[in-house]
């Protein structure tokens, strides 16, 4: 197994000055008056984003900014993997892959890194000290985008292993929402024995419709309604992920629009995306997909692995513990509901920050993370 190689973010000059004559060139669409965000992305909300982007926005700050955390890449199963890893600072530091989802990155991690890694100069006690490895998933960020058929979840999880064993971490934690929750049950499925705990930040599962009271049928029904009106995209990305990336890897204004629609309506932010977000953490995002090529890839992990990683019909249970925080998000199921598939020993409701809780509520989150693991060191 080859070794960890330094990695850094050196986007070409090139790269960033084609970005901004796209952004200038812009062919806008027409909306109709008063259309808001009913009809998808706000047409005056990002012309006014993409105006900042092209004209004010500093990327290279923030590559600055990005490449004081430790990054890394190495060759796994023949596919290069970019990752974080921070090593702990305290007594026994406890190994913890994180995992981020779509569409985001390794860069919704950057709040977390620290307080995770060396909690005694953020306030914290040395003893909750992580060694934290954030990686990207393949064709994510700035690792590799394959070229194959079949890199699904239990793919990424099974590389999970083979990265923490490289880095010496025979046993780990595992934390992660959205894809990072379905790479979690993977681990959990198929690596129990690597596993000292597994903490989550959405949980889905099967629901018997039959055998719900009323109280979680009005949850269930709210989930479905929610699904009926906003997951097109999952339809589209687990079916012909090829096709839109055709524009999304051709307009960064389109870009943004696919990516940032989805942090509006996930996130709890009221509808604002600028009440959760600076301007320059959703330019640095839908940057990092941009500089990368990575939008098409990304949503082929839909492809691969929707059906079995987000809904299985007839999951075995997992017994590793299991710790979860659900945000303020429309899926946020019943403890009872997600009990008889998890060997749940944490069950907290959290009621700031949603779908992306290490952007909008780092401190909620590593919070949660610190009191679940506390008590299996």
């Amino acid at each position: 197994m080859s070794e960890p190689l330094p990695f850094r973010i050196e986007v070409p000059d090139a790269v960033l000055e084609d970005l901004r004559r796209r952004l200038l060139a812009t062919r806008w669409p027409d909306s109709v008056e008063d259309a808001g965000w009913d009809y998808g992305t706000d047409l005056a909300f990002m012309r006014e984003l993409c105006g900042y982007w092209a004209a004010d926005y500093d990327w290279r700050a923030h590559e600055r900014a990005l490449n004081e955390l430790p990054q890394f890449l190495l060759k796994l199963s023949g596919r290069d993997v970019h990752f974080i890893h921070a090593r702990g600072r305290g007594p026994a530091p406890l190994p913890l892959v994180v995992t981020h989802g779509w569409p985001s990155c390794f860069y919704e991690m950057h709040k977390i890194v620290g307080p995770l890694s060396d909690p005694a100069a953020h306030g914290g006690d040395p003893a909750d000290a992580f060694h934290v490895v954030a990686p990207s998933l393949p064709g994510y960020g700035f690792s590799e985008r394959p070229s194959t058929r079949g890199v699904s979840i239990d793919t990424v999880a099974d590389t999970w292993v083979l990265l923490m064993q490289s880095l010496g971490y025979e046993r780990f934690g595992a934390q992660g929402g959205d894809w990072g929750a379905a790479v979690n049950s993977a681990l959990g499925h198929r690596h129990a024995e690597r596993l000292v705990g597994l903490h989550y930040n959405m949980l889905s599962v099967p629901v018997d419709e039959a055998s719900l009271n009323a109280k979680q049928r009005a949850w269930w029904e709210s989930v479905k309604a929610y699904r009926a009106k906003e997951w097109g995209y999952v339809h589209l990305q687990s079916t012909k992920p090829q096709t839109p990336a055709f524009a999304l890897n051709d307009s960064p204004v389109g870009l943004a629009a696919w990516i940032l629609e989805k942090w509006r309506r996930w996130s709890d932010c009221d509808g604002d995306l600028l009440r959760s977000y600076t301007r320059d953490e959703l330019c640095t995002l839908v940057t990092l997909y941009w500089v990368t090529q990575t939008i098409g890839s990304s949503m082929r992990m839909y492809y691969e692995s929707f059906g079995k990683a987000i809904a299985p019909e007839a999951p075995a249970r997992i017994d590793v513990p299991v710790g979860a925080a659900l945000f303020n998000e429309a899926n946020r199921p019943p403890r009872e509901i997600v009990e008889p598939y998890f060997n749940i020993v944490r069950f907290t409701e959290v009621d700031r920050g949603g779908h992306f809780p290490a952007f909008e509520n780092p401190q909620g989150l590593i919070e949660e993370i610190r009191a679940f693991f506390r008590g299996l060191r």
